[in-house]
């Protein structure tokens, strides 16, 4: 699915100033920012959508860039694996990057969350748990059949003893009035500046609890161990990642858990070499085959083998492609196999053998041309390329 342009995504001219832009980004994630809009993956995709729009356009140099080159700039193109709100996108630019974006810009406004997002008392509940990384290694018939794997995954998890509370007795905290940070005033010869930071009395929760649970020692939350299942779609390639929602960390005395991340790699394989969806295959040809044509065995990712024609008088490094015979796409359609051609020379002959080839070497057709620049060094020195 291919990105929309980033002035469209905010609304705004492709002139406008860059104050316009940053209001305009505002509104836009203010409308969609996670936290007005809990478990809705569409509200997620375009609050990234927006702040991925905003950090290009706001430098001066990325923009001036993309004006002239569009996403190619970017290096964003066509969007990554299963974008567009399917739960899958490109690792370089995360729901954790657009949220850390956006409270670098606009967190302090009004000195509390509450004025930024509206209402009063505490600061908007519980914090959200942390999302966690890891990494699956695939091999390539893994990735061309598509695979579920099971993953061990140590996270903190909501605690059963007190139900995620943290304990009971829980009050308001008495330093911030239940807002769970705290306002600095300082005096400078500049001017009023008014630093805002969490709570220390109760760690920005706004509020206490009198009577820690003792499982969790009032943090809400104990450390465990799970298994969890990933189902990895045919397709997939290096770089891509798959977001399990609610797997990660819990949040503190109730919050909400973050999503466990995991990235997909890419394991070597010995036979076959990946470009995309298409695969390539270094194949020794004996020389005679080559020579005269025939028919070869090529050996195929997903097991068996397919048979390959070969033209009398095909030179050594030629390609030959088998149609639909690479990997899938992650939206639809399958990549070709290429052959590349290599002339095998055997090591050890026997007598006999050895008696044939002095005789064939003796004849006119086994001599070699003298050596020349091939036909595209030609043409360029031609043209001075």
């Amino acid at each position: 699915m291919a990105k929309r342009d980033y002035y469209e995504v905010l609304g705004v001219e492709r002139s406008a100033s860059e104050e316009e832009i940053k209001k305009a980004y505002r509104k836009v994630a203010m409308q969609w920012h996670p936290d007005r809009n809990p478990g809705n993956a569409d509200a997620e995709v375009k609050f990234k959508e927006a702040t991925e729009a905003y950090e290009v356009l706001r430098d001066a140099q990325q923009r001036a860039r993309y004006d002239q080159f569009g996403h190619a700039a970017t290096g964003s193109g066509a969007g990554g694996f299963g974008g567009g709100g399917g739960g899958y996108g490109d690792a370089g630019f995360d729901l954790s990057d657009a949220l850390r974006a956006f409270m670098r810009d606009f967190g302090a406004e009004g000195g509390s969350f509450e004025d930024l997002f509206g209402g009063g008392g505490r600061r908007g509940g519980p914090a959200r748990g942390d999302d966690l990384q890891v990494r699956l290694p695939l091999t390539l018939e893994e990735i061309a059949s598509g695979v579920e794997k099971k993953i061990r995954v140590k996270h903190l998890k909501r605690c059963d003893t007190c139900s995620g509370k943290g304990g009971s007795g829980e009050s308001e905290c008495p330093q911030c009035k239940g807002r769970g940070q705290v306002r600095r005033v300082q005096q400078t010869m500049f001017g009023q500046f008014v630093n805002v930071s969490a709570c220390p009395r109760c760690e920005g929760e706004g509020s206490i609890i009198a009577q820690p649970c003792k499982t969790c020692g009032g943090d809400g939350r104990v450390s465990e161990s799970d298994t969890v299942n990933v189902k990895v779609p045919a397709g997939v390639a290096a770089g891509n990642y798959i977001p399990l929602r609610g797997l990660g960390d819990a949040g503190g005395r109730g919050g909400p858990a973050g999503d466990l991340i995991v990235h997909i790699e890419e394991k070597d394989h010995e036979l076959f070499e990946r470009h995309g969806d298409h695969l390539v295959l270094d194949l020794p040809v004996p020389f005679t085959v080559m020579a005269l044509g025939g028919k070869v065995e090529v050996p195929m990712l997903t097991g068996g083998k397919a048979n390959l024609d070969i033209d009398a008088g095909t030179p050594s490094g030629h390609l030959s492609r088998m149609k639909g015979k690479g990997l899938p796409g992650l939206r639809g359609g399958k990549g070709d196999l290429h052959v590349r051609l290599r002339v095998w020379v055997p090591t050890k002959l026997s007598g006999p053998e050895k008696k044939m080839l002095e005789e064939l070497r003796k004849t006119e057709g086994m001599k070699a041309p003298a050596p020349a620049r091939s036909l595209f060094e030609r043409v360029r020195d031609a043209f001075g390329g």
